[in-house]
């Protein structure tokens, strides 16, 4: 039985919430594995990759105990839904199965490491149908009914919410919004930007939260944004606008390289986590909503707690 589902506790006041780092950029260049089609979900097929996983998590959730702040836990399932599935050989059943089995490692790492003070929430997350960093182009009935599977799978389980990561697409977030709504699951949504602080479709932020917000009748819990630098997205916000209400967490990238410009290199562009941090702070500043805080392509651990030690206020520090 899911433990936060009616009641997330990152919903009950502005305390700061972290969250992992770019997990498959982490995976791929730090730990030396292969992730075909950028598919951490395929780590779950082994004890050896189980324990990778673990691994990871455990750096994050150390750096939430010490500074005594809330965690939501992702699950590593961006990749997991039917198109990406069939890349990489996976059934419904089998694809189904590594959903589940994404939450009950997630479900085994809250009760070894949740305290009164680092309340731990446990998080589906989906991914886009394509590729993140290109425009996707299905109809929102064609998105609810495609990202329903992989939703109807975490409401069987001990998942609290589902979180839908790197959306360039309105249409697509109001389907696996109404998705979200059908299963009663609570949702969020996470767009990605290009450099000029749109999506890649043209639209502004600001039209994407509200477009949803007006098609959904508000269906998400909530919206974030991620796979993107701060550079490209702080000048697309608005102090003081309704919209900007609705936006509570960032995942940003430490690079601050394209979409393009990331696709092309061998390389990891690691950025600065001192700077990400600071300017993580600035963010908070300006806007108090934003207390989900972790990172995507290209953050580690080290972005995460530079990230914690500029925003966690110093009585959090001694909880």
């Amino acid at each position: 039985m899911a433990k936060y589902r009616h009641a997330l506790p990152q919903m009950q006041g502005s305390s700061v919430f972290l969250s992992d780092g770019g997990m498959e950029t982490t995976l791929i260049f730090h730990d030396g594995l292969e992730l075909p089609h950028f598919a951490s979900f395929t780590l779950l097929a082994s004890e050896e990759g189980r324990k990778h996983l673990i691994a990871y998590y455990e750096k994050y959730l150390a750096i939430a105990q010490g500074r005594g702040v809330g965690f939501v836990l992702d699950s590593a399932s961006w990749r997991a839904n039917p198109d990406w599935g069939t890349k990489l050989d996976y059934d419904a059943k089998a694809l189904k199965a590594a959903n589940l089995a994404s939450i009950t490692l997630l479900s085994e790492l809250r009760e070894r490491w949740e305290t009164p003070s680092m309340p731990c929430v446990i998080s589906g997350a989906i991914g886009p149908r394509g590729d993140g960093y290109k425009e996707g182009r299905m109809a929102r009935d064609e998105a609810e009914a495609y990202h329903s599977v992989q939703i109807a799978t975490f409401a069987e389980s001990q998942a609290d919410m589902v979180a839908a990561y790197t959306l360039g697409s309105i249409e697509e977030a109001i389907g696996i919004s109404n998705a979200a709504q059908a299963h009663d699951m609570p949702c969020a949504i996470s767009f990605t930007v290009e450099t000029d602080g749109r999506l890649i479709s043209g639209r502004s932020l600001r039209e994407a939260v509200e477009i949803v917000d007006d098609e959904t009748g508000g269906a998400p819990l909530y919206y974030m944004i991620n796979c993107a630098h701060p550079v490209h997205f702080e000048k697309a916000l608005e102090a003081g606008e309704g919209w900007m209400k609705r936006v509570h967490g960032v995942r940003a990238n430490a690079s601050m390289l394209s979409h393009a410009e990331l696709d092309d290199s061998e390389t990891l562009d690691e950025g600065d986590p001192a700077d990400l941090g600071r300017r993580y702070q600035v963010l908070r500043r300006n806007f108090p909503s934003f207390h989900i805080l972790g990172g995507c392509c290209g953050t580690d651990h080290r972005h995460v707690a530079a990230v914690c030690e500029a925003c966690v206020p110093p009585v959090a520090l001694s909880a």
